[in-house]
């Protein structure tokens, strides 16, 4: 038999690794439970988190203005006595044939887009390629870190300054990843490593060898770089490139509000606001000034968005995350820095749009948050409501002075898009008209941000301590299609299924519900015949109850702000319950037919 005999030192050695790794991930957690319970750091992360968010919105606007308005330039380098009217009016036509297609569905316009973008890089590389051959292929140095910071140390501000101009030779790559949330990580990293990027250094390295001898090209370099003979095709892949660059950010936009991939109303302000500034600009170089500084704004929350996720989610110790975070944060800074000594000369309109839109997302998220804090004092289970007797007749509660309560025949759907228990509309109902249907459902409504939920992961049924009380949720995803004209036959279809294999004698929970939300899976040969009596009346009651009457029933809700309310608490809230009062009203979101619809309205303080 052998025996390995392990030396002490290395054994040592390995408690040590091990003791500083647990060190360190003890560290790591107390790092992330004191930010996770840090009134501060969760405000910091809601505001960076707003702030990116208004950042890709201000990207919207700015991206299809200075693409396509970039690309239509490049007319007066084959026709120099062109009117710069005549390039707006192009630009102008061209943003809106783009919006225009944008209800095709971003599924068509990536099948028609997709060869132009590869055709635009094969173009540019070959571009670059033919200028290295042709001019100077000593442009290469620019690789050197050291001749960078040469630079620097020798121009010193005027240097740093200058930092600020060489954002567009990577702005608008940002546009190329709006797209690639529906690939897979290696398509998009093969992608991005084996064409695209070497696509994009040959082209500027290529146009860097031809300023180095034609320095009076740097106002155009593209246009003025291709080779000869090719002006006009590259005039026309520049500006269906530049569609693509517009289009591929219009849909990342979309995706901001819960991975949407077309809003209409988005779409139209979108149109509205990117030709307007097209128009108001009518050129890229107080254009570009505003679209640097968002672009690396973006960039720095987004360095800084990532580094919370690898803590808070990926799990990565803090101390394995800073290092990265400093070092790349350090660089966006710098570059950042730079871009916003442009604001005189047209970066204002980025960070005046961005803090706009911060301060009304961020009032909106105040204003839902004391409506959510008001909704929960009433939200309780279905027995703090009613009571049934032993000879199953229903009447409320003592609290509200035993009051009978009315059965009437049909069913009932009580809409919920928020709550996890009673729906407030349920209590408000009963209280106020002292009677229910005879069968009744609460309906949960929850939004996944996934394109799709499977059919048969989709409802959840549980049934409630009231007789013949169900509760459905329903997730679904932002391609599904939930709210149909055949809603209520669907509701019970869901329902008979799960009251088929079910038992009446399955115990409930705390607060009226089935300790497990699907039914057991049960032999039926286990089951008795009273309780196959049980289980049949059941569903006989209920499609009697539906095929008699239904009614949709929403809440109404109004708000009133308390009387003791601070003047500056009362101020924000009269905007927020001004916003919410002229957006769409829940009967109009919800599309459910009006002449089986029922509105409860109430008041609530916040």
């Amino acid at each position: 038999m052998n025996i390995t005999h392990r030396d002490p030192r290395e054994a040592s050695l390995v408690q040590m690794k091990r003791c500083l790794s647990g060190d360190l991930e003890s560290a790591g957690q107390k790092v992330r439970q004191c930010l996770e319970s840090s009134r501060f750091a969760r405000g910091l992360l809601k505001v960076i988190g707003v702030l990116a968010v208004t950042m890709v919105l201000a990207d919207g606007l700015l991206t299809p203005a200075q693409s396509v308005l970039g690309a239509v330039q490049g007319i007066e380098v084959v026709q120099p006595s062109i009117s710069k009217g005549t390039l707006i009016g192009v630009t102008d036509a061209i943003l809106i044939v783009l919006f225009f297609i944008q209800p095709l569905g971003i599924t068509k316009l990536s099948f028609a887009f997709s060869p132009i973008v590869i055709i635009w890089l094969g173009f540019n590389a070959a571009t670059g390629i033919y200028n290295l051959v042709k001019y100077d292929a000593g442009v290469f140095q620019a690789f050197n870190p050291g001749l960078a910071f040469e630079f620097l140390v020798r121009n010193k501000e005027h240097g740093w300054r200058m930092l600020g101009g060489t954002l567009l030779a990577f702005t608008g790559v940002e546009a190329l990843f709006a797209d690639l949330g529906a690939f897979s990580r290696r398509a998009i990293q093969v992608s991005w490593l084996c064409y695209t990027f070497p696509c994009l250094l040959l082209a500027y390295i290529g146009q860097a060898a031809y300023i180095s001898v034609h320095p009076e090209a740097y106002s155009n370099p593209f246009f003025n770089s291709v080779p000869p003979g090719t002006i006009y095709p590259a005039l026309i892949i520049a500006i269906l490139a530049a569609i693509v660059a517009s289009q591929a950010i219009i849909t990342a936009t979309f995706q901001i509000f819960h991975g949407q991939l077309f809003i209409p109303v988005a779409n139209w302000l979108l149109m509205i606001g990117t030709i307007l500034i097209a128009s108001i600009y009518n050129n890229t170089t107080s254009l570009g000034n505003a679209y640097g500084v968002c672009v690396m704004f973006v960039t720095f929350f987004d360095t800084c968005m990532v580094s919370l996720a690898a803590m808070f989610v990926w799990r990565i110790s803090p101390y394995l995350v800073f290092l990265p975070w400093l070092t790349v944060a350090c660089l966006d800074g710098t570059y950042l820095s730079s871009a916003l000594t442009k604001v005189p000369q047209g970066a204002w309109f980025t960070i005046s749009l961005a803090a706009i839109l911060a301060m009304l997302f961020l009032l909106w998220r105040y204003g839902k948050e004391q409506q959510w804090f008001a909704e929960a004092e009433d939200r309780f289970p279905t027995s703090h409501f009613i009571v049934s007797s032993p000879d199953g007749q229903m009447s409320l509660s003592k609290r509200y002075d035993d009051l009978p309560v009315s059965v009437n025949r049909g069913l009932g759907i009580f809409f919920d898009k928020a709550g996890e228990t009673t729906p407030i509309v349920f209590s408000q109902f009963v209280l106020k008209l002292n009677s229910l249907p005879e069968v009744i459902v609460f309906f949960h409504l929850r939004p996944l941000e996934q394109p799709s939920v499977a059919a048969e992961n989709r409802f959840t049924v549980s049934r409630l301590a009231i007789p013949n009380c169900y509760r459905l949720v329903v997730r679904y995803g932002y391609n599904d299609e939930i709210i149909t004209p055949d809603l209520a036959s669907v509701i019970v279809d869901q329902v008979r299924k799960y009251l088929m294999p079910s038992s009446p004698s399955v115990p409930l929970g705390e607060e009226g519900e089935e300790k497990d939300s699907v039914a057991p899976d049960s032999s039926m040969a286990e089951v008795s015949r009273d309780a196959h009596a049980f289980v049949g009346s059941e569903i006989a009651h209920l499609e009697e109850a539906h095929s008699h009457k239904v009614l949709y029933i929403v809440g109404k809700e109004q708000m009133k702000i308390k009387p003791d309310t601070t003047l500056v608490r009362k101020s924000l809230l009269h905007v927020f319950l001004w916003i919410r009062d002229n957006t769409r009203n829940k009967m109009a979101n919800l599309r459910l037919p009006t002449d089986k619809l029922i509105e409860v309205g109430f008041l609530k303080e916040i």
